[in-house]
Formats: structure tokens, C-alpha cells, sequence
């Protein structure tokens, strides 16, 4: 099966390319160098969009039982906010695959090559000659492409701009990586949310903000006409300001579920223990009841407490099926009550539904400053490199940040917050399975330190960059300088030859040579 996911991905990664990265080189060289930031605005919104589409789409088939059809759903003894529920995560695969095949038609109608924005202002024959040289020169590009891979991989290598802007690029995206990947699972975790609301409400705080901070930031680099150099301190600023911000989200935290023997004492109810006690499982109320330890089917007792098993909370007997279950005669459910418990766990304090809200709330803020910093901070990145390198140093960059990034950070993330884990399931076969309840204090040092302490980091280059920067002479500035020098020579001779061929001796001359 990971063989089939693998290929799949290898073959998205191949349809990718045209647009990520070689659609913004496209761009860059065919745009007017005003234009070109509020068109890749817009691309990256169209980046934004997708998954806000898919995340609501992935809320919708998180609610429906990944084996809907063959299965009776009234039979279920499992909720929406079990760690065992599975939605149906195949239905979204067919819908977007289909949708990928419809959009991909409009492609095979753009023409090979198109003229460059501002050649439509001058004479017919003027424009016809720049786009014959333009036409040429991207041939003469394509042709020379292999023999000049090896000079244009030297050139970026010896641009410091460029190497330093790979290197922050990689440290924030793992950083990205970990915070939105393992984003629904920690708030799960730390709020008692369930998969698919959690999932909504992530598509709908988290990337808005982000389609807007991108067409803001595209509109202010061509509305005011900001320098790379500007740009490059706009977008340390505002992406230092949303970094601050992140920290914020140590204030909004909440409890470990209190499960008997886990995190919570048997004897006294609601009595947080800090790490997981295998012996203390097992108490003198179920010690006759011949339960398995190993077994994860969650019930609430009356009393505010859960217990990994019904048969964990001595309970004797059940009424009614499915999830509407209610088990009776419990004796480790110390309460007035009838010691009654039901399935799944206990809900959270109402105070972790208003510190979801707080921290949604930090979210839009944060999404929304850190795009706006994103399309000037990558207009820095193609600026430093000439126009003949854009198509390969922009690939090379985002094969860095894809290998160094969106590879091994789930993987070494995941490690680490699995070493959080209290209580792990048991398949079938005996194996261990998936985890079952968190460590949250523990996972929550993991989810944000090490995240801020990445970002932290790819700002002492930030600070390497700014100061490159200073004495630093862009190749877009070196091109426009000599272009303005050749304009100038070309003016004075003109000019000369206006001065030459106007004289009276000139016209004389030639009237002669007319006769003869």
C-alpha cells in the first residue's frame, strides 16, 4: 500500500512542476517587473484555495465511516471523537482527482511563448523585432540550457543572497510542516475537538487570511513600486511580528483527559498523575472483574472520570446498543449517582471550547501578517538571480525545501511526539497500533517549541541576508543600468548621425552623387 501511495505522490510531484516552480519563472519573464509580485499573488492564492476547498471537502468525508456501503453504522460502538473513528479518506482521493483531469484541459491551449508586457506601446515593426529577439533568445536559452547547466549551478551557488534564502527557506518549512501538519491531531488532543470539526475549523480560520495576505502583499509591491531591498526588511518585520505572536498559544491550554490509571487516580477522582504507571491500571474495584490492560474502549463515568474499559470501571452489566450503550452497576465509579458510565470519553472543561477560540483567533492573525510578508520575501529571492538563472534556481529551491523540508520534518516530529504517547493500541495480530491518548502537556512543549526554535534560527539569516543586501548589487539593477547605458550611447550616436547628415556640405554632396 505505501508502495501505491508513493508512486502517486511521485506522479503529482512530476504534474506539479509546471506550475511550482516553473509557472512563476513564466511569470517573472513575461511580466512587467511591477506586475509580476501581484501575479504570483494571485498563483499562491490559487495555491491557498485548493486546500481550503479540500480541508472542508476532508470535514465532510471525516464524518461518514471509511467503510460506508458495507457496513451498518447503527452497529457502531465508536463516535466522531474516538481515536479510532476512520472517515472515509478515499472519497476526497476520487473527487479531486477528477477535478485535477478538468482543470489540467486549459493548459494545452497556452501558446509556446508570449510577448512581454509594454511591447504592445510601441510601433508595429518595433514590437515584431523585440519579440523576434525575444523569441530567439528564449530559444537560444532552451538550446543552451545543457551546456550552460553546469556555469548557471556555479553561479548560484556563489550568490550568497541565494544560498542564505535556500537555507531560511528550509528551516521555515520544516517549521510550516510540523505546525500544520500535526495541527488536527494536537487540537484533538489539547480542546476534545473530533477530526472533522477540527478539520473545519482549521479551512476556515486558518487559510482566508492567508488568499488575502497574499493579494495585499502582491498589491502593495505594485502599487508603491518597492524596491527588492525594502521588500526584503517588510517582509523580516512582519514575519518577526507573527513569530512573537506564536508564542501566545502557550496561554490557551487545557487538561489531560482524566482516565483512571492513566492521568487520574482511581481512588480520587480528577487527581492529574504526570506519567503513566502501568501497575496503577488495575485497582482493588476491578481487580476480580479479569480485565486486559491492553484493551482501549473508553467509557465516561457519571462522576466526570473516564476509564479505558467498561471492564476497567467494574461495571456489571449493559442496556441498549450501538453508541446509545449505558452500562450499569459500575463499583469504580465512586459518586451518589447510579455509577452508570456511557461510551467514549469524558468531555472537556467548557473553558477549552473559549481557549479554541482564543487560539483559532491568533491563528487568523498570525496566517494572515506571515503571508503578507510571504510574496515580498520571495520577490527577494528572484531578484538576486539573473534572468537567465530564474528557471533553474527556482526549481533548485524548491527541490531543497521539498527534500530538506517537507520530507524528513513529519518524520522526525512524528518520532518525537509518539514518545508522548501514555497508551498505545493493540491490532489484532498482537502488534502495537496507533496511539490512543497523548501526554498533552508533553506534546504541547514538542508542537511549539521545536517549531519556534526552527523559525528562530532562519532569522539570525535573515539578519545575514539584510545586511548582504546593503552592498549588494541585484542583478535586475546591473541589467537596467547597462541597458540604460546602451541607450544612451545609441541616443548619442543618433544624434551624431542627425548632426552629420543635416549639414549644408552633406546635402550638397549628395545632390551630386544623385546627378551622377
Amino acid at each position: 500500500m505505501w508502495i501505491c501511495v508513493m508512486v502517486g505522490n511521485l506522479i503529482r510531484g512530476i504534474g506539479e512542476t509546471p506550475i511550482m516552480p516553473l509557472g512563476i519563472s513564466y511569470i517573472e519573464d513575461f511580466a512587467k517587473s511591477e506586475n509580476s509580485p501581484l501575479y504570483i499573488g494571485i498563483l499562491e492564492t490559487g495555491r491557498v484555495l485548493g486546500p481550503l476547498i479540500g480541508l472542508l471537502l476532508a470535514s465532510f468525508c471525516a464524518t461518514l465511516y471509511v467503510d460506508i456501503g458495507s457496513v451498518n453504522t447503527d452497529d457502531l460502538t465508536i463516535t466522531l471523537t474516538d481515536t479510532r473513528w476512520v472517515g472515509a479518506w478515499w472519497i476526497g482521493f476520487l473527487i479531486c482527482a477528477g477535478v485535477n483531469v478538468l482543470t489540467s484541459i486549459p493548459f494545452f491551449f497556452l501558446p509556446k511563448t508570449l510577448p512581454k508586457e509594454g511591447l504592445e506601446d510601441n510601433a508595429d515593426v518595433t514590437k515584431s523585432n523585440k519579440e523576434e529577439k525575444h523569441r530567439e533568445k528564449a530559444k537560444g536559452r532552451k538550446h543552451g540550457m545543457t551546456k550552460d547547466f553546469l556555469p548557471f549551478m556555479k553561479s548560484l551557488s556563489c550568490n550568497p543572497i541565494y544560498v542564505l534564502f535556500t537555507l531560511l527557506s528550509v528551516l521555515q518549512v520544516n517549521s510550516f510542516i510540523m505546525t500544520f501538519t500535526f495541527m488536527p491531531k494536537y487540537l484533538e488532543q489539547q480542546y476534545g475537538k473530533s477530526t472533522a470539526e477540527i478539520i473545519f475549523l482549521i479551512g476556515v480560520y486558518s487559510l482566508p487570511p492567508i488568499c488575502i495576505g497574499y493579494l495585499i502583499g502582491g498589491l502593495i509591491m505594485k502599487k508603491f513600486k518597492i524596491t527588492v531591498k525594502k521588500a526584503a526588511y517588510i517582509a523580516f518585520c512582519l514575519s518577526l511580528t507573527e513569530y512573537l505572536l506564536f508564542f501566545l498559544n502557550y496561554m490557551w491550554t487545557c487538561d489531560n483527559f482524566p482516565v483512571a490509571g492513566l492521568t487520574a487516580s482511581y481512588e480520587h477522582e480528577r487527581i492529574q498523575q504526570p506519567l503513566y504507571v502501568k501497575k496503577n491500571i488495575l485497582a482493588e474495584c476491578n481487580k476480580k472483574c479479569n480485565c486486559l490492560t491492553k484493551t482501549w474502549d473508553p467509557v465516561c463515568g457519571d462522576n466526570g472520570l473516564s476509564y479505558m474499559s467498561a471492564c476497567l470501571a467494574g461495571c456489571e452489566n449493559s442496556d441498549g446498543t450501538g453508541i446509545n450503550m449505558v452500562f450499569q452497576n459500575c463499583s469504580c465509579i465512586q459518586s451518589s449517582g447510579s455509577s452508570t458510565a456511557v461510551l467514549g470519553l469524558c468531555n472537556k472543561s467548557p473553558d477549552c471550547t473559549i481557549k479554541l477560540q482564543y487560539f483559532l483567533i491568533v491563528s487568523v492573525v498570525g496566517c494572515f501578517i506571515y503571508s503578507l510578508s510571504a510574496i515580498p520575501g520571495y520577490m527577494v529571492l528572484l531578484r538576486c538571480m539573473k534572468s537567465e538563472e530564474k528557471s533553474l534556481g527556482v526549481g533548485l529551491h524548491t527541490f531543497f525545501i521539498r527534500v530538506f523540508g517537507g520530507i524528513p520534518a513529519p518524520i522526525y516530529f512524528g518520532a518525537l511526539i509518539d514518545r508522548t504517547c501514555l497508551h498505545w493500541g493493540t491490532l489484532k495480530c498482537g502488534e502495537p497500533g496507533a496511539c490512543r491518548m497523548y501526554d498533552i502537556n508533553e506534546f504541547r512543549h514538542i508542537y511549539i517549541g521545536l517549531p519556534a526554535a526552527l523559525k528562530g534560527s532562519s532569522y539570525l539569516v535573515s539578519i545575514f541576508i539584510l545586511k548582504l543586501l546593503r552592498n549588494f548589487r541585484l542583478p535586475e539593477e546591473t541589467d537596467s543600468s547597462e541597458a540604460e547605458l546602451a541607450e544612451m550611447k545609441l541616443t548619442e550616436k543618433e544624434s551624431e548621425y542627425m548632426d552629420v547628415h543635416g549639414s549644408p556640405e552633406f546635402e550638397n554632396d549628395r545632390e551630386r552623387k544623385t546627378k551622377l
